[in-house]
């Protein structure tokens, strides 16, 4: 097949986070069973508008701030007359609107929406910006066959009007020959990690305020990761008087995530919406308890009682609680982390792309 799949960025944009990771782990892979996949999504400074990513023709085009405008226009110049068997959209941020552009077939992928979470990071013109744009949503792709990662992700889009069984849910792999325990390694002490976007909506000032709730003082936190809420977050810390016990580690390389995941008691992510929370079985593949919101995606992610513990989200007692009881007991932690492994071990990108292909083949094979 041939293959036309856009989203806002790829793997190697410097604002790049799970959704890419996603895209190219299936993608590539359907690339490199020898499939033709090409990628249109934005560029950014200094950026090569042209390369080959895991087997895929990326064109690059404009910048994340101006995609929305040139996307269609590159599209209707370079791609129109290609004869694409599927055009994928990878909604990722605003809607593009693709089923409008006239191609044979569109098939789109959701890892989640916005909605109204958007106003708690946002400043708010450009909060009712992406608010409005999803607001034809339902209409414009009431006819488009769907994927979403997550049951989370199909009742969201079953609320907003999308026929359920338009929807197949494929979830996330993870890499867990990668991502494995290494036994000796576990901090001797209570050590709790929040890994990913320091953004507002993240939740990682709820983790925080959590943290602080726990009141033991042979406890640590690490948060890693880069985004424009780490002044506030730094302020935070120093307010609550934590300076000696919570490391701000910035961004962080693949070994260094490695060695964070098998160091930490648990991972604490309490975030009111993710489309699945690949971090959390990354946590689980290396035998790391997690300790989550109990959030659309995130309770997919995380099996309450057996692979770590789920807390109303927002509730900053109950989170504390629960970090508490992790902190408390070492056998706790070692039962919830081989749960996590075996539970990650069922979770494979082969699977993922696989199902992919299937459901694109599947889609193809229909009368147009």
């Amino acid at each position: 097949m041939r293959l036309l799949v856009v989203n806002w960025q790829d793997r190697e944009n410097p604002q790049a986070g799970g959704a890419e990771l996603h895209l190219h782990e299936i993608f590539g892979r359907i690339a490199q069973s020898g499939h033709e996949v090409t990628l249109l999504c934005s560029g950014w400074d200094g950026a090569p508008t042209r390369v080959v990513l895991d087997g895929i023709d990326v064109h690059r085009v404009g910048t994340r701030y101006s995609f929305q405008l040139l996307a269609h226009r590159y599209y209707k110049a370079h791609f129109a007359a290609a004869g694409h068997d599927v055009l994928i959209e990878d909604v990722n941020k605003i809607p593009l609107y693709t089923p409008l552009w006239g191609a044979r077939r569109n098939v789109t992928v959701v890892p989640h929406l916005m909605g109204t979470t958007v106003f708690r990071e946002a400043p708010l013109p450009m909060a009712a910006m992406v608010w409005l744009a999803e607001r034809p949503f339902p209409l414009i792709y009431r006819n488009t066959p769907f994927e979403a990662i997550s049951e989370s992700t199909r009742d969201d889009l079953a609320q907003r009007g999308i026929p359920r069984g338009s929807v197949r849910v494929i979830y996330c792999g993870v890499d867990w020959k990668r991502y494995t325990p290494a036994p000796g390694q576990r901090s001797a002490r209570p050590l709790f990690a929040y890994l990913g976007r320091l953004k507002r909506y993240k939740g990682v000032d709820i983790v925080i305020r959590s943290f602080a709730a726990l009141g033991r003082s042979d406890a640590t936190l690490e948060i890693a990761g880069t985004g424009d809420y780490r002044p506030a977050l730094e302020a935070l810390v120093r307010s609550l008087d934590l300076d000696d016990r919570v490391r701000f580690l910035g961004f962080v390389n693949d070994a260094e995530k490695l060695s964070l995941l098998r160091r930490a008691w648990a991972l604490a992510f309490a975030s009111p919406k993710e489309g699945w929370g690949i971090t959390n079985l990354e946590a689980a593949a290396c035998a790391t308890p997690v300790v989550a919101s109990d959030s659309p995606g995130l309770r997919e992610s995380v099996r309450d009682g057996e692979t770590g513990l789920l807390v109303p989200h927002g509730d900053v007692a109950a989170m504390g609680r629960a970090m508490a009881r992790i902190a408390a007991d070492r056998a706790l932690v070692d039962s919830f982390g081989q749960a996590g492994r075996t539970f990650a071990e069922s979770f494979t990108w082969e699977r993922a792309a696989q199902e992919t292909l299937a459901h694109l083949e599947e889609i193809v094979a229909r009368p147009r």
